[in-house]
């Protein structure tokens, strides 16, 4: 979807390295490149607020906007962005040029509405397996979301991406079979309770004992006396 947001972006001079583009986020900006359209790729440097803010809009990185660089402005839309793990900050940006008369493939949200019967009537919970699907349309017809109504979904039926609801406007590109929601049973956790737990202990057959090996014991404790081992004679020399 189209806004009326506008960003200015500096040219970047130089060498494009790590240091370069430390150099850029040292000055409170970011890192990006502009390309698309048949035209060559631009180093820039933009102001992570504005970028910040489209992105966490209604149409997100589908808002497409005009981006100046050096008196020029070209619509465009956010195709990549990176942040930084630990303090979660924007890093980097790419920029892609959209000619508005051209389709364009985009993945959208899927937004669900309604209670449907399985939750409301028959105790089961919902679980959506696809949240976005790929579309390809043109840039002006771009839907910030596509919402379903799942009111109708019961035990055994699958809403798959063919029932979400379109136009001649836009074009699936996700498998139409691909499955979007369903609703499943809430398994019980059997819990056993302690009255019943205890006659199963009692009713387990004891362990066989088992004869140790080794040097058996008296009644007072200490180790039983060896039998006595008959004395050999000694053979003598000759007398």
């Amino acid at each position: 979807m189209t806004t009326q947001e506008i960003v200015s972006a500096v040219p970047r001079e130089g060498k494009f390295n790590k240091n370069a583009a430390r150099r850029v986020r040292a000055k409170g900006k970011v890192p990006a490149v502009v390309y698309g359209a048949a035209e060559p790729a631009v180093a820039v440097e933009v102001d992570p607020k504005q970028i910040q803010r489209i992105l966490h809009s209604e149409t997100g990185h589908n808002s497409i906007f005009d981006l100046e660089v050096s008196g020029s402005t070209a619509k465009v839309m956010i195709v990549d962005w990176q942040y930084e793990p630990i303090k979660g900050k924007l890093i980097h940006i790419d920029f892609k040029r959209i000619a508005l008369d051209k389709p364009i493939r985009v993945e959208v949200p899927i937004q669900l509405t309604g209670v449907a019967v399985g939750v409301k009537t028959e105790g089961g919970i919902m679980d959506q397996m696809l949240r976005e699907v790929e579309i390809e349309c043109l840039p002006g017809d771009i839907p910030n979301s596509i919402a379903v109504d799942v009111s109708g979904l019961t035990f055994g039926k699958v809403l798959r991406v063919s029932d979400l609801p379109h136009t001649d406007k836009l074009r699936f590109i996700t498998s139409e079979d691909k499955p979007v929601a369903h609703v499943i049973s809430i398994k019980e956790e059997v819990v056993v309770a302690p009255e019943a737990e205890a006659a199963a202990v009692a009713e387990a057959p004891a362990e066989p004992e088992v004869v140790k090996k080794g040097k058996q014991e008296t009644a007072e404790g200490a180790p039983a006396a060896a039998a006595p081992v008959a004395e050999k004679s000694e053979k003598g020399g000759k007398k």
